[in-house]
């Protein structure tokens, strides 16, 4: 009996399967905090459903394209190229292996970037600088992104490369569920480039100031920390490499000296500061400290390079949830062009509850004309509610897929289901046509033959629908892309599972009679 049966068994499986993964208790996510149901079942809900924010912007930054620098000139060219823009270190970035150089400012030319790899020794014109930034780059930013909005507090969200549909050009899109416009450009406008600079005076009078540490030189972060003496800060352990090089030069910049510990006159004379260690972010400094007695004694004695323990102060408890966010993110490789080139839409979560009842109530009522024209069609309870249970069976099997994947329903999706509902039932009517309007069935192997021609039709048309909708599944071409998703998973469940499974239930409703 089962193994004549098992695709009906085999769908009651996959309705069990579905059923657990939208109504069992959720576990943890991948990063380790808890996720949470959107209500009563696992479905997550996009912007349209659930409100929030969407930020569409290109990165900031040109590449300058058939550059042979090779590894071993990769460092000096990135420095002598910065200098000669007046450039930041961090906006150069050198890759041997694609031969590229990118620049990432607004505030110099193609044909400044052309001139200063000419005075490089490279033959380069403007015409092969391009506005762009390169795959690795836009891969690197949607990374950094994601790490900003799950440790930042804005839960559910996420970045991800879009592609312009008329051309080549390529954008970050940032989705970010229940959060207004404004505290998601404050995380994501910044670039989050944290280091700590020495700041002390020379032999002749003036100030030099000298980059010690950044993220890649940190081993592990702590929380943010407010004491009851001091600031706020983040503790950090350095690696050894930075923790050896950080010693070094305290000792050698007179931070460990009499002359230096607990000498940094910054908030009363920014032009006369004495030895400070700035905390500094995106350029700006958002705090300077002196160096305490305690840890010139550990870095004298040896101790500090064998247990590397680190703060990085700010000075509010705000600013240091800020910095323990850009630690553990990392730095975007450079920012969003929001301002002109980029666009912003946010839509009220009272809306968005709008649109989810609608949605329901426009599935209801295709569900329910469905239904009727097929009681109308057939006027056999026996032939059209198994049917109509087998189109719910669907479209429950495309919840459950929903749920397991994360995948976050918006309007497109919802408009995906009803397009599924139309046309599995559509393929049920053909199977049911094909068996029922050829005459009486009195044997399996009849029943067979029809039901095998029958399925050549559907699976046709499937093949059809799954070629049609695999460029909108691949493209970033925004509510076709989760409209084309939710369509093909919905024909390869119908063609697999539930076409098969109607099939063993009408044979056995036939073959009884």
């Amino acid at each position: 009996m089962i193994r004549e049966n098992w695709r009906i068994v085999l769908m009651v499986v996959l309705l069990v399967g579905s059923a657990a993964a939208l109504f069992a208790p959720s576990g943890a996510s991948a990063d380790g905090n808890a996720t949470t149901a959107a209500g009563p079942t696992n479905l997550q809900y996009g912007l349209e459903l659930s409100g929030g924010t969407r930020v569409r912007a290109p990165l900031v930054g040109m590449t300058a394209t058939g550059v042979p620098v090779s590894p071993t000139d990769e460092n000096a060219v990135e420095t002598n190229v910065s200098q000669r823009l007046d450039l930041s270190l961090s906006d150069v970035q050198v890759r041997p292996q694609l031969q590229t150089v990118e620049v990432f400012s607004q505030n110099v030319t193609r044909e400044q970037v052309a001139e200063a790899l000419r005075a490089e020794g490279y033959d380069v014109q403007a015409s092969d600088v391009e506005n762009r930034v390169t795959e690795p780059t836009r891969q690197t930013a949607v990374q950094v992104l994601n790490q900003k909005i799950n440790k930042g507090g804005l839960t559910g969200g996420s970045a991800t490369i879009s592609r312009s549909a008329t051309d080549d050009r390529a954008f970050i899109l940032v989705e970010v569920p229940n959060a207004n416009r404004e505290e998601v450009l404050e995380l994501i406008s910044s670039r989050g480039q944290v280091e700590i600079v020495a700041g002390f005076p020379t032999e002749n009078g003036t100030y030099r100031r000298v980059p010690l540490i950044s993220q890649n030189d940190l081993a592990s972060i702590g929380t943010a920390t407010q004491p009851q003496r001091g600031p706020p800060y983040v503790p950090a352990t350095l690696t050894q490499p930075a923790a050896q090089r950080f010693a070094e030069a305290m000792r050698e910049f007179g931070f460990t000296s009499d002359r230096g510990i607990e000498n940094c006159r910054w908030q009363a004379d920014e032009e006369n500061y004495g030895y400070c260690l700035f905390t500094v972010v995106d350029g700006e400094i958002v705090y300077a400290s002196s160096m305490g007695s305690g840890l010139a004694e550990i870095i004298n004695n040896g101790q500090f390079v064998a247990d590397p323990g680190f703060r990085m102060t700010a000075s509010s408890m705000e600013e240091a949830r800020e910095l323990q966010v850009n630690l553990r993110a990392g730095a975007l490789p450079t920012n969003l062009a929001i301002q002109g080139q980029g666009t912003t839409y946010f839509l009220e979560p009272s809306l968005a509850q709008e649109f989810k009842t609608f949605s329901l109530v426009t599935g209801f009522i295709a569900v329910l004309a469905v239904a009727l024209t097929v009681f109308i069609r057939y006027r056999e309870p026996g032939v059209a509610l198994p049917m109509i249970l087998t189109a719910g069976a669907e479209v429950f099997l495309l919840l459950g897929f929903a749920a397991s994947v994360g995948l976050a329903l918006d309007l497109s999706h919802i408009a995906g289901f009803i397009a599924v509902i139309g046309t599995g039932v559509d393929d049920l009517i053909i199977i049911a046509d094909e068996i029922l309007q050829q005459g009486e069935v009195r044997t399996g192997k009849v029943f067979a033959s029809r039901f095998r021609k029958a399925f050549w039709v559907i699976g046709a048309a499937a093949a059809t629908t799954i070629i049609a909708m695999s460029p909108l599944a691949v493209l970033s071409l925004g509510d076709l892309q989760g409209f084309a998703i939710i369509t093909i998973v919905g024909v390869l469940l119908g063609v697999l599972v539930t076409r098969p499974a109607y099939g063993n239930i009408l044979r056995n409703l036939v073959l009884d009679e």
